[in-house]
């Protein structure tokens, strides 16, 4: 049982939620947020329910790559190992290109993707030294192809988390050392409350569950929930450019 948990982006949506689900496993916690006012409140309610574990917080912009570091090493420290780092931080929201919306993507790209590898640099750097560690790597299903208008650049950090994260398990293969890429479909969270678009959306607690269960299966690919999507990302993949075009 991977024990000491890191989560990144927990103060809200599936970073809560993984989080509650650990608590009740009896996992202890390192959680991190730009909201520290939530995190407190989070900590709070996680430790009355779960008097026997451990739920360290501290604010965290994974913008701010020094910080990320000194937090990642802050929590390993206290915790005396990290097991599983969850790198679940990021922003639902970009724009058409070419709109002047630059500066929007910008911080889409760069918190979706530039802050993934710090992260994964301050993960693997502990798992390393440690010689054991699961990193788990979220992207989308809207990773699987190029998606138009305002999921432009949304959907290319996605494609390149998935990207790197294959690169580390290629890293890895045959360590102690596991990496994970999750790609969750439509579950229900603030990102995408108000998307008029969200096929097979399934509610917060339902891809909560299935999400921890993919975490854990620590499969290299999982997408959440497993139906429809896997079959689903095959036929995305699969479908000629003209065809996709016309229903996406």
């Amino acid at each position: 049982m991977r024990k000491n948990i890191l989560i990144t982006g927990a103060s809200t949506g599936l970073g809560e939620g993984m989080a509650r689900a650990w608590a009740a496993k009896g996992c202890n916690l390192a959680l991190c947020a730009r909201r520290a006012d939530k995190l407190e409140a989070l900590q709070r309610e996680l430790q009355q329910a779960n008097p026997g574990i451990r739920v360290l917080v501290r604010g965290l912009d994974v913008c701010d790559y020094d910080q990320v570091f000194e937090v990642f090493r802050g929590f390993r420290d206290e915790l005396g190992s990290l097991d599983r780092v969850v790198v679940n931080a990021g922003i639902g929201s970009s724009q058409p290109i070419g709109r002047g919306h630059f500066t929007a993507n910008r911080q889409t790209a760069e918190t979706n993707f530039v802050a993934a590898i710090a992260q994964s640099e301050a993960a693997m750097e502990i798992f390393r030294e440690q010689n054991s560690g699961h990193l788990v790597l979220m992207s989308s299903v809207s990773g699987v192809r190029g998606f138009r208008g305002p999921l432009n650049v949304y959907a290319a950090t996605k494609a390149a988390v998935a990207s790197l994260a294959e690169g580390l398990q290629l890293d890895t293969k045959g360590k102690p050392i596991n990496v994970s890429n999750i790609l969750p479909g439509y579950i229900l969270t603030d990102i995408n409350r108000d998307a008029k678009n969200a096929p097979f959306r399934v509610d917060l607690d339902t891809g909560v569950k299935a999400l921890v269960k993919a975490i854990e299966s620590e499969k290299r690919r999982s997408y959440v929930p497993w139906w429809p999507w896997t079959p689903l990302s095959y036929v995305l993949k699969s479908l000629p450019f003209g065809i996709f075009s016309r229903v996406m």
